[in-house]
């Protein structure tokens, strides 16, 4: 597991459990559905925190509740 998967696991797992597509969550988040949809399908490997927080605000959540999981405490360093 590398951080952008995690990324992406994480935006859809809290799509799915919010029961919202990722078109309303752009919506709900002022981000464009083009930016989420890079984030998701691996053509931005590295979105910014600012773009993340954004995310997290149409999801109802905050930064922490975005990266409190276990897969995201379990990802190896990036820097060897």
């Amino acid at each position: 597991m590398n951080t952008y998967k995690a990324v992406k696991n994480r935006i859809l797992y809290l799509c799915e459990e919010k029961r919202i597509t990722i078109n309303k969550l752009a919506t709900e988040s002022g981000v464009s559905p083009s930016t989420v949809k890079s984030i998701l399908y691996g053509k931005s490997n590295n979105p910014g925190v600012v773009t993340i927080k954004q995310l997290c605000d149409g999801l109802g959540i905050t930064l922490k509740e975005f990266f409190d999981t276990e897969e995201f405490e379990n990802l190896p360093q990036e820097i060897k």
